[in-house]
């Protein structure tokens, strides 16, 4: 404003000299009689001013949104007058104690019935990796009768309270995917593929029927999430990096989970809340971080990123999750500007705002335990997983101080009671006598199987076929790749477990595995398969299916510095190269989440799919794969790639194939022509794995010390090797690999083995979301005592102290982060991770250190 000012300044100066100079205002005072000059001067400037300010852009202030440069919707749920008159009457009736309740959610993992009693909480979550009474893995029936118990305390009056009935939100983002024996439906990337939106709708109306046998209310679903970086972790949790395709899709989730805007008491019927997530752009962080920064544009936040909430809106989803991430530094979780100038007021979004998992402890000035700052930005509802009885009290204390206006509690309660009252949760009774409540045959039922191989089928994209399919049934097939019988692989992350880690073919019960679909259908044809993972046969196929790709992951353990696979992963290349230099015809099936740079695969398989993350219906594959007994395709591909395929590992370098690429049958393109194989940068391993091969990470060091003895530290780089003066020799031992571990045999007193590093690393984003120090060990002799540490910097290392007894083999140990964090270790800066403190003679190797959840022994903290 200043700048304009002083060149209107100027303007005027040189205006008034030339009226000056050409008697223009004398010729006006001999004629009016009054100086004009004055006036006229004064008249131009106000004009000036007011024209400059009109034209301005409004001052940009960084990660505060301009709502009137947003669309304008209008949220179609009208609450019926009645139930508004009795939300004032509950509310009217609520004490503080009680209102504050309603805007807290635990965790399975941390709440009990009567805390819900006692506090008066609105709803409890189950985490990836919670369950109930302790067991993630508990069946169907246990879920169900742990809904009925906590309904039961919510709705308990006998304290005088007024009972409002509590809700259960679950992670059901793709399928009921907490539950064994549940349809797993291809996760999001695999249905942007498929550019159908009337079958999203009817994925979402399966999920919701699923949901209910087992006494949910409520799904954190659907992603709606633009990625722009897919080396972000959750990126396939996204349908396209193309904001129409998204936007396509989104209604038609809504309206599969919730049923229409004007669908009131969903649970008389089958039909759950949906919640889209998260507000807003988690998917356009800087390099594609997961909870990190997004420092584009408000316009590019809007057109991008906002454009899917439009028809979420539209359809009257009930609840919205803000995102962990920040805009231009301003965490969503409390960028009041956002959550309610521009999704409240001007978007109109009238159900209730949920924070994601203690992302309220992110945002500038609050902690994990108290943040009251995220309900005056507009949250309505903090997701507190194990922080909630802080939350609670904390809030509580802010609201007596008068920090917290009682208006903005009362709005908060009312948005969340509109919602309840729209589910029908008074008049619905206990989860267990609803609708489809018990009818266990709805989980995975023929019908949605039926659905999700559909799903499978039409999400499958083509990439090259050098006339190799489909495949001719009467024949011998090879199924190589340790992915190919492998759900869980299939699946990818936020399946029975958080990061979909650590399972069996067992926990999916009447699932299909890509092997199983291929044996089924080349069988019933009259011919003969083969599984070999490491593709080694006993009867010379005449083809062969070679299955690999990307690990399940989720959230952040899924970020990636490089579009391409960890080095380990690229093993079944190897087996393609063999096969084809035997004259066997190879078809490539990739299992991924992304796109990344496989041009090696591409350039040496006869044929190449990407399958994305299909589930637990692997017979889709077999669908296109296999041919009928004329050898004729059974079906075609139709999918479509739902963003760019690399032509190298970094996304700057370009697409190899655009966005909307995919061969068919029909539409088989043109003859191949071998693609260069060069990554554009070096092979990267994944950054949470400390310790693997016999070796530590790139840039890191293992050592041996004697922590009585300064200057007795001993680094560890050939074995054998000795430490200690003698006291400690090291040698290889075989783990996964040969001569894959490191075997240390300690005499005398104290001994450290540890992992450190240059760069210390910030695991706090780990240690929030419950993941574990995963430590592989064999104990061939026990010390006296023993303890895992952590150190920050050159400080003293800050230990809790673990029991390790001799094993025959080995074992998974997992520690969890907060034990060290809660016992004053600087997540934030850990010079080093690892550090096992003996005392005593001992005798035990060491296999494998990195950071997960899937452990086989869970140690006590202390």
């Amino acid at each position: 404003m200043e700048a304009r000012n002083s060149a209107l300044d100027a303007a005027m100066t040189t205006l008034s000299e030339c009226l000056d100079k050409n008697d223009t205002m004398g010729r006006a005072k001999r004629r009016w009689g009054v100086d004009m000059k004055p006036v006229f001067l004064a008249s131009l400037t106000a004009l000036g001013l007011a024209l400059g300010a009109c034209s301005a852009e409004p001052e940009r202030v960084p990660g505060v949104a301009n709502p009137e440069i947003w669309p304008e919707y209008v949220y179609p749920v009208v609450t019926p007058e009645e139930q508004e008159a009795r939300i004032a009457d509950i509310i009217a009736r609520m004490t503080l104690e009680e209102k504050i309740g309603q805007l807290v959610q635990a965790d399975l993992c941390c709440v009990t019935p009567d805390d819900v009693k006692t506090y008066h909480l609105g709803s409890i979550l189950v985490g990836g990796n919670s369950g109930p009474y302790g067991n993630d893995l508990a069946p169907a029936p246990e879920w169900l009768r742990a809904a009925d118990e906590f309904y039961a305390a919510s709705v308990d009056t006998s304290d005088g309270g007024v009972g409002v009935p509590i809700i259960w939100g679950t992670d059901a983002v793709h399928g009921h995917s907490n539950i064994i024996g549940a349809t797993i439906f291809p996760h999001n990337v695999g249905l942007g593929a498929m550019r159908d939106a009337e079958l999203v709708e009817r994925i979402g109306a399966a999920t919701a029927r699923e949901i209910r046998v087992t006494g949910q209310e409520w799904t954190f679903a659907p992603t709606v999430t633009v990625p722009q970086d897919w080396r972000w972790g959750r990126a396939y949790e996204g349908y396209s990096s193309d904001p129409d395709l998204v936007a396509s899709y989104v209604g038609a989730m809504v309206r599969g989970l919730q049923g229409g805007p004007g669908n009131h008491n969903l649970l008389a019927g089958d039909k759950v809340i949906a919640s889209t997530k998260h507000f807003l752009a988690d998917g356009g962080t800087d390099n594609g971080v997961d909870q990190g920064d997004s420092s584009i544009s408000e316009e590019e936040l809007r057109d991008i990123h906002g454009k899917p909430y439009g028809p979420a809106i539209a359809e009257g989803v009930a609840t919205v999750m803000a995102s962990f991430s920040s805009w231009q530094g301003k965490k969503m979780t409390g960028n009041q500007s956002l959550l309610t100038g521009v999704l409240k007021e001007r978007m109109g979004f009238g159900g209730f705002t949920v924070s994601d998992w203690n992302a309220h402890g992110q945002v500038e000035g609050c902690t994990n335990e108290a943040c009251p700052q995220a309900l005056l930005a507009g949250i309505d509802m903090y997701m507190a997983p194990d922080t909630w009885k802080p939350v609670y009290e904390n809030l509580l204390a802010e609201a007596r101080a008068g920090t917290i206006p009682m208006e903005r509690i009362d709005e908060a309660v009312a948005n969340i009671l509109r919602v309840k009252m729209r589910l029908g949760l008074w008049e619905a009774g206990r989860p267990s006598a609803r609708p489809l409540a018990g009818e266990w045959d709805i989980l995975g039922s023929p019908e949605h199987r039926a659905i999700a191989r559909e799903a499978v089928r039409k999400s499958l994209v083509l990439l090259k076929n050098e006339g190799v399919l489909p495949l001719a049934p009467g024949g011998h097939l090879l199924v190589a790749g340790d992915g190919a019988d492998d759900i869980a692989r299939a699946s990818g992350g936020w399946t029975i477990s958080w990061q979909g880690t650590g399972l069996t073919n067992a926990q999916f019960p009447g699932a299909t595995s890509l092997w199983k679909g291929l044996s089924d259908a080349v069988r019933a044809a009259g011919g003969s398969a083969e599984l070999s993972p490491d593709g080694r046969f006993t009867r010379r196929p005449d083809a062969a299916v070679v299955v690999f790709g990307e690990k399940p992951y989720a959230e952040f353990q899924g970020d990636r510095e490089s579009l391409q696979l960890d080095p380990e992963l690229t093993a079944p290349w190897e087996t393609m190269t063999r096969l084809k230099a035997q004259g066997i015809p190879v078809v490539a099936v990739m299992v991924t989440g992304r796109p990344l740079y496989v041009n090696p695969a591409l350039n040496t398989a006869d044929a190449f799919v990407v399958a994305w993350l299909p589930g637990s219906e692997g017979g889709g594959l077999a669908d296109l794969l296999v041919g009928d007994a004329q050898g004729a395709p059974r079906f075609d591909f139709s999918g479509k790639l739902p963003t760019a395929w690399p032509r190298t590992a970094r996304m700057e370098d370009g697409a190899l194939y655009a966005f909307g690429h995919g061969l068919s049958y029909a539409a088989p393109g043109a003859d191949w022509t071998d693609l260069p194989e060069e990554s554009g940068v070096a092979e990267a391993g994944d950054e949470r794995l400390w310790f693997s091969g016999g070796v530590p990470a790139s840039s890191w060091s293992l050592h041996v010390t004697d922590p009585s003895a300064p200057g007795s530290q001993t680094r560890i780089t050939a074995v054998p090797a000795e430490a200690l003066g003698g006291r400690a020799r090291v040698s290889a031992e075989n783990f996964q690999v040969q001569e894959g571990a490191r075997r240390f045999r300690i005499s005398g007193d104290q001994a450290m083995v540890s992992l450190s590093t240059f760069e210390p690393v910030d695991i706090r984003r780990e240690t929030n979301g419950d993941v574990l120090l995963l430590v592989t060990l064999k104990v061939a002799q026990a010390p006296d005592s023993a303890a895992i540490a952590m150190r920050n910097g050159a400080g003293d290392a800050i230990s809790t102290p673990i029991t390790i007894p001799e094993t025959t083999g080995f074992v998974r140990y997992g520690l969890s982060l907060k034990c060290l964090r809660d016992k004053g270790v600087n997540m934030a800066a850990v010079a080093a991770p690892f550090i096992l403190a003996t005392e005593g003679p001992a005798d035990f190797t060491l296999g494998e250190v990195r950071l997960g959840t899937d452990a086989e022994v869970v140690l006590p903290c202390g």
